[in-house]
């Protein structure tokens, strides 16, 4: 028995536990060990696919399934097994193909298993696609095979605006469309989300809602930070975050994740 039987912790993974220069602060990783000792859950709430994500596995001492694709996937890395998986509607395909009728200028990143297809890639594209660490596949969205788990729309934030407009109007019951940073929309299945998806684990873990602990840096990982019990934020967060209330900790670099662990050492 240890003080945190019972509690989960569930992180973003980029800019929140590993940096944009690809280092996880040695804090987190002593106080990850302190914590799981004393039988605290730990996993990563990520946008990544399992393709993007799962290279980087061993700097996440996890010990818990693992929330993939924003919340499209729920992944036991131990067990090498899909728990549960969230695809977009059928009407996905022509969906985007009419949404880029009147956004022309879009640029679209599908995910369909362990394959990513891009259609009318841009500069932001490129950039992530480089980081994600995959080699697309460019093709018309009629020949991306289907259903896909999420879609990126990348381009400037003041072009991506009307196109979440356009989504959330248009279809306002098949999908959920939020922002992971200014450069990228993520479009998932409607109720998909980071949030959604950490109370199913929750529920499969047997943790109850009181003793959910989240932490993230964008839009997209507001939906989870809504089901924490307090909801925390690097200081390098989002001002969107900011603004919405999480509690601000030390930015990722200098150790987000054990100034939470600190707090939940004094809450426990």
């Amino acid at each position: 028995m240890g003080k945190f039987d019972g509690v989960l912790l569930a992180s973003d993974f980029d800019d929140t536990f590993y940096s944009a220069a690809g280092v996880v602060a040695p804090a987190n990783l002593e106080a990850l060990a302190y914590f799981e000792a004393q039988g605290g859950r730990f996993t990563i709430s990520t946008g990544r696919a399992h393709r993007t994500f799962a290279p980087l596995l061993q700097l996440t001492p996890v010990n818990a399934p693992v929330i993939l694709a924003n919340g499209a996937q729920l992944y036991d890395f131990e067990k090498e097994e899909l728990l549960a998986e969230f695809t977009m509607p059928d009407t996905a395909g022509a969906d985007l193909e009419e949404l880029f009728t009147l956004r022309p200028e879009l640029s679209a990143e599908a995910y369909h298993g362990e394959e990513v297809y891009i259609f009318n890639p841009n500069y932001w594209t490129w950039y992530h696609i480089q980081r994600a660490g995959v080699t697309p596949v460019e093709c018309p969205i009629a020949q991306m095979p289907q259903p896909w788990h999420k879609v990126i729309l990348q381009h400037e934030h003041e072009i991506l605006l009307p196109a979440q407009a356009d989504i959330l109007s248009r279809w306002p019951d098949r999908y959920e469309a939020i922002f992971s940073n200014p450069h990228m929309l993520e479009v998932t299945a409607k109720g998909c989300t980071k949030g959604s998806t950490v109370l199913a684990l929750a529920q499969r873990l047997g943790i109850a809602r009181e003793n959910i602990y989240c932490v993230g840096d964008n839009q997209n990982d507001l939906p989870m930070l809504s089901v924490s019990a307090i909801p925390f934020a690097p200081a390098n967060c989002a001002q969107e975050v900011k603004d919405w209330g999480a509690a601000l900790l030390p930015a990722c670099e200098e150790g987000t994740i054990a100034a939470i662990i600190e707090t939940l050492d004094r809450r426990y």
